[in-house]
């Protein structure tokens, strides 16, 4: 983040997150996640409720601190220098917390969202499904009413801290043959009968984290874990694309941060033809870009922020959260790619993180939404924008011919 868009409240919550980064998570942690020796750390969750660092967002009656994006993106940022495994942990609190505390109602919040941010259950959000991931509405788990419960068929998968999670955010359908936007319900799925996870998935990155496949076996939900109305979900879905952008956006911000840290202190050491290879313009000029794409991304993920915390109206709140993903995303990428070429054969190597960081990067532009559906939406909204737009200085006119309408032939 950059320092000059910080307060000093945001530049302390900042320090505070660092000190939980380097004092609560040790390195051993980290190895064995990325080698498959812990599949799911929830004293690491723990010990983030424990700092009170969870769900910064939310109302201090609900165990939060009651602050905004702003410094829920400034906090995620530090954490993201951990990977991707952890980051995403570390944000799930707040991507279902976002549904409880926005569409749940108070016993629901009690029961649910203040234990998750004081650490005493864990959560994971699922949305995905086998056959696909982009197309929500069409979603093939069926929740049906029958008697005093809903009772749940399907299949969810890729769903991170599915190992560990206590309880399950779940979309289901409940009107099988209506309009798809109309027809979806969420729910709050408990794990215990006819709630299975049967695979936890062999991932190139982003590893340790818990993903797998949950299955939903005539799974009985009382009609009290319904969020929100029934068939009501597409409103909490938009709603929820919200946190889980912006926390892909914040987390991989530091990600790169932190490759690019590891190759600039490298290229400050390695010599080549007698002298520090910082002196050469390929690679000097690969860390000038990485610092400016971290810059503007920075910048733009901040302004995001800033918009959904003063309200902006809701078009331009999902045209901005979706750049911010987009750009936050791709400049990560970027960015550690960079550092693996600045550092050349060593960074290839598991001698320094960035192989790993490389691995857990590349998941970033797949989930929370591709980034071809930022896309997307992005020049959706922008096209609603242009025609909306408040009159101003009409340029198309200032050509030597602008004036001729004759000429502007468009069908």
């Amino acid at each position: 983040m950059i320092e000059a868009l910080l307060t000093a409240d945001q530049r302390a919550l900042r320090d505070e997150a660092r000190r939980f980064v380097h004092e609560d998570v040790p390195r051993q942690l980290i190895l064995d996640m990325d080698a498959g020796r812990v599949t799911y750390p929830r004293v690491f969750l723990e010990k983030a409720a424990a700092r009170q660092l969870l769900g910064l967002r939310f109302a201090p009656a609900v165990g939060g601190r009651g602050l905004g994006w702003q410094e829920e993106i400034v906090a995620l940022e530090e954490v993201g220098v951990l990977g991707t495994s952890l980051a995403c942990l570390y944000s799930l609190p707040s991507i279902v917390g976002e549904a409880l505390a926005r569409f749940g109602s108070p016993e629901q919040q009690q029961r649910w969202l203040r234990p998750v941010l004081e650490g005493k259950l864990t959560v994971a959000e699922a949305l995905t499904e086998p056959r696909g991931g982009s197309d929500f509405f069409g979603t093939t788990t069926l929740a049906e009413r029958r008697g005093d419960a809903y009772y749940l068929q399907g299949q969810k998968r890729f769903i991170v801290g599915a190992e560990g999670a206590d309880y399950f955010l779940v979309y289901a359908r409940t009107r099988p043959a209506g309009d798809p936007h109309a027809s979806i319900s969420m729910f709050v799925v408990e794990r215990g009968a006819g709630v299975e996870v049967q695979h936890v998935y062999g991932l190139l990155g982003t590893r340790g984290g818990g993903t797998g496949r949950v299955t939903f076996r005539d799974a009985r939900v009382p009609p009290e874990n319904l969020v929100g109305k029934e068939n009501g979900a597409a409103e909490i879905f938009y709603q929820m694309m919200i946190p889980e952008r912006m926390t892909s956006a914040a987390g991989a911000l530091g990600m790169a941060r932190a490759a690019l840290e590891v190759a600039a202190r490298y290229s400050d050491r390695r010599k080549a033809f007698g002298q520090k290879i910082r002196n050469f313009e390929g690679v000097n000029f690969k860390v000038a870009e990485s610092i400016t794409l971290l810059d503007s991304a920075s910048s733009l993920v901040h302004a995001a922020a800033v918009a959904i915390d003063r309200g902006d109206q809701p078009g331009r709140v999902r045209r901005l959260v979706s750049e911010a993903k987009k750009v936050g995303t791709e400049a990560a990428w970027t960015i550690v790619n960079h550092a693996m070429q600045i550092m050349g054969g060593i960074g290839y190597t598991s001698v320094y993180p960035i192989e790993r960081l490389l691995r857990d990067a590349r998941l970033a532009l797949i989930w929370t939404g591709t980034n071809e559906i930022m896309d997307l939406v992005i020049q959706h909204e922008y096209y609603k924008e242009l025609g909306a737009a408040p009159a101003g200085r009409n340029v198309e006119e200032d050509a030597p011919d602008g004036d001729l309408e004759a000429e502007k032939v468009y069908e």
